[in-house]
This record gives structure tokens, sequence and C-alpha cells, in this order.
């Protein structure tokens, strides 16, 4: 009866225990504000948006839902295979990418450690001492009686302990709160690093073939040049030309072919800079000479609230702002107690072949309850931290969002004054070939010194590069204002958890 007795108390004890953590757990709330976005200036319009007059007004158009130039592989817009075949494998082998996605992964994992403070720890072991206690203590307990006399007992022992914190306040869930939003503010600042990669590759990509195309331009300048110096001296060798002309056009010769063996140097840079975005050393790729011609693609605009969906850096900017405000309830939950469950229990006995019948058990079980008193200020120090950090990072994600809008804007500018300016460069170079026909055809004549074929070369020969250069800035302008755009990124991409 007695036996029946105590197992009925232990069960009303256990039965108690439990009903006081389900009320814990039930009353439970999350101390600290709740997130909302910061508001973020956000202008109605572009203001670089290229005017009715422009070149560039029957380019521009506003985004429609099947336009495809910028989901994904924006670099596809460009049409070009060997710079589709460059991005695929910077997007996996740069070792930059290959570092960011490495710190998301990690952040992952700190979430996934963080959730488990949601649940009790259960530790277990096992234990076997033999103990001599002193003969002349006050009582001695003695295990058996053969180790009456000599006060020597031995102790086997299997026990568990669990623990549990009560996640009253709330402090779990905002830690959980901030470890997600850091892991999806390190996804999207793993996209920021794969668009900015994939776009330094673009841009020197096409210096790469604007450098090809100036070599061009030049070896058929030198071609030129070569013709013009053995007209001269066959003039010279009639008595018709004087041996300065002959100087001078050897001289315009040996310049412009320096010229174009100095534009070696900064290809092989631009080709070894491309192979390390590529994730390879700079002896494993090749670029084959090919003169950049092709224009920008026509890239669609969506309206400027949309850039803020779409800028993986504006977003990794936004999440940690997100993760900073539940820092603060974090910090605002050390204000209040803490609640533990702790459980014990296991076998105990001095024999072993005893060790796992029913009488060796025990248990214990009981909460415990435990608040700070007296702690200098610590608290509301670590609080006013929590919110000036907050505050830091709400006034970091708006600089990122006026720093988004000035990067399209530069970009829209550049584009329409590059797009005017090819215009004009074109009609420059028209002008200067006539003008180099007319001087050729006076110096034949004989009523024109040939300083002033030398000039007009010199000016056509400029203007050309001119143009290369202007080329290449307009396909550099693209490339920089689809990654202002997000290239093919928006915060949909990210993680749930």
């Amino acid at each position: 009866m007695a036996s029946w007795l105590r197992r009925r108390q232990n069960h009303r004890t256990r039965r108690q225990a439990l009903l006081v953590c389900a009320a814990i757990l039930a009353g439970a709330c999350a101390v600290g504000p709740d997130y909302k976005r910061p508001a973020a200036p956000q202008p109605a319009a572009f203001k670089e948006l290229p005017g009715e007059d422009s070149t560039l007004a029957a380019e521009w158009k506003a985004a429609q839902p099947q336009d495809a130039q910028l989901r994904g592989k924006w670099w596809e817009a460009f049409g070009d295979p060997a710079l589709n075949t460059l991005e695929e494998q910077a997007g996996t082998a740069n070792q930059s990418v290959l570092q960011a996605d490495a710190q998301f992964r990690a952040a992952r994992a700190a979430v996934r450690a963080i959730r488990a403070d949601l649940f009790p720890t259960v530790t277990a072991g096992a234990s076997a001492t033999r103990t001599r206690v002193s003969s002349n203590r006050a009582t001695v307990q003695r295990a058996t009686a053969a180790s009456a006399a000599t006060g020597t007992f031995v102790d086997y022992q299997l026990p568990i302990d669990l623990s549990y914190e009560a996640d009253v306040w709330g402090r779990v869930r905002r830690n959980i709160e901030a470890g997600v939003a850091t892991a999806r503010a390190s996804a999207a600042d793993l996209q920021a690093v794969l668009l900015s990669v994939q776009a330094e590759l673009a841009v020197d990509y096409f210096a790469l073939h604007g450098s090809d195309a100036d070599r061009r331009l030049l070896d058929a300048t030198v071609t030129a040049y070569e013709q013009a110096l053995q007209l001269t001296t066959n003039r010279f060798n009639q008595g018709v030309a004087s041996g300065s002309d002959v100087e001078q056009a050897r001289t315009q010769l040996a310049t412009t072919r320096a010229q174009a063996t100095e534009i070696d140097v900064a290809r092989s840079q631009y080709e070894h800079a491309i192979a390390i975005l590529a994730g390879k050393p700079p002896s494993d790729l090749t670029i084959p000479s090919a003169p950049l011609a092709t224009t920008p693609p026509a890239i669609p605009l969506e309206l400027p609230s949309a850039l803020v969906e779409r800028r993986p850096d504006v977003a990794a900017a936004e999440r940690r702002v997100a993760a900073a405000n539940a820092q603060i309830g974090v910090a605002k939950s050390a204000f209040f107690p803490t609640v533990s469950l702790g459980l014990q229990g296991g076998f105990e006995s001095s024999t072993l072949a005893k060790l796992l019948t029913w009488p060796s058990h025990f248990w214990s079980i009981g909460p415990a309850l435990a608040e700070t008193v007296f702690d200098a200020g610590r608290r509301h120090a670590l609080t006013d931290q929590a919110v000036a950090n907050y505050d830091a990072d709400v006034a970091a994600y708006r600089e990122n969002v006026l720093t988004a809008f000035q990067d399209v804007e530069d970009n829209l500018a550049t584009l329409r004054v590059l797009a005017d300016e090819a215009t004009q460069q074109d009609e420059a170079v028209a002008s200067a070939e006539r003008s180099l026909a007319l001087a050729n055809n006076r110096y034949v004549a004989g009523v024109a010194a040939y300083l002033e074929v030398i000039t007009a070369q010199s000016a056509l020969l400029a203007n050309e590069r001119t143009s290369v250069e202007i080329l290449t800035r307009r396909m550099t302008a693209s490339v920089l204002l689809i990654k202002a755009l997000g290239g093919g990124w928006s915060t949909a991409a990210l993680p749930r958890d």
C-alpha cells in the first residue's frame, strides 16, 4: 500500500511539473519591436531616361513580363557564345564566389545551431567509482556488509540529465529571427559577389575586343602609311618631293607601329584578368582576336520602386536591418527572469548485477526561475547598443538604396550621351576621310606640302580610334547598367530559412 501511494504521489508530481511547463509556454511572448522595413527615398521615375529627340528613344521601353533579357543569364542579351561560356565558368569556379558561398552555408548552419535552443538538451553517461571511507568519520554508510570492516564500497551509475530553458520572453525566437535574417543577408551577399564578378568579366571581355578593334585599325593604318611612305620615296627619287617628306612619312609609320604594339600589353592584361575571374590560371585561357563590332542591346527598365527588390546589395542591407531589429528583442529579454526545467534520472547501485533493476532507479524533476537583481546597468547599455546598431543599419540600408539609384542614373546618362556622341563621331570620321582624300590629291598634284597629308592622316586615325573607344564605353556602360539594375536577380530568390 505504501509503494502504491508513493507511485501515485510521483505521478502527481510529474503531472504538475508538465502542467507548469505547458502554462509557461502557453503564455510565452516575444519582447522587442516587430520588424517593419524602413522607409527609403524612391523617385517616381528615372531622371536620365533619353528624351524623345535622343537616338536611344526608340530603344528604351518599360519592362514587360515577357521581357527575357534580364532574367537569369543576363549576359545572353549580348548574343556572344564565347562570353556565355566564360560567364558560366565564372559562376562556378570563381574563388570570390566560392568564398561567399561558403560564408552563406556557414550562416545557414548557424541558424540550425540557434534553433537547437528551442529543444531540451539531454546528456547521458556512465560511471563506476570505488571509494574508501575514513573509519574515523562520525557516521559511515557502507554499501554492503563485506565493506563494513574496511569502509570501502563501489558505486555504479547510469545518469541521464535533461535541461530545458523555456523561451518565455522570446529570446531564442528573436535569436532565430536574427540568424535567419543574417543568413538571408549572406545569400544576398553571395548574389552581389556573383553579379559583380560576372559584370567585371563582361567589362573586361568587351574592353579586350575593343583593344582588338583598335589593333586592327592601327594595323590597317600601318599598311596605309607604308603605301604613303613608298609613294613619298618614289616622288623623292623623281626629284618631286624633298627628303624631309620621306622622313616625316617614315616617322609617322614608326610611331603608328609602336602604338599598335603597345595595345598588346593592355590586351594581355585583360585576357589574364578574365582567366582569373573564370577561375583559371592565365596560361589556360586564350581568347581569339575579334574586333568589337556589336552594339549595346536594348535594356528594359522597370519602375524605380522595383529597384530595391532587384539589387542584391540593397536586399543584404535590408536583411541586416531585420537582424539588428531582432537583436533589440534579444537584449530586452535579459530584463526578464529565465525559466528552466531540469530532469535527472537513471540507475545507481553498489553491485553491477542490480544496476538495471527497478529498485535502482532514481529521478528528480522541477522548474527553476532566475532573475538578475543587479548588473550595474549592463542590460540597459546592451539594449542601447542594440538600438544604436539598428539605427546604423537603417542608415546603411537607405544609403544603399540611394547609391542604387545613382548607379542607374549614372549609366543611363552615360549611355544616352555616348549614343549621341557616337553619331557625332561617325560624322567626324567621314569628314576626316574626305579631308585626307583632298590632302592626298593636293599633295600628288604638287600644290600642298606633305605636312598637310600627315595632319589629315593623324586626324583620321584619332577620330577612328575615338569611335572604337566610344563603342567600348557604350558596351561597358550597358553591362554596368544591367549590374545597377540587379541583373536577373530579385528578392524572391532569397532562401526562406
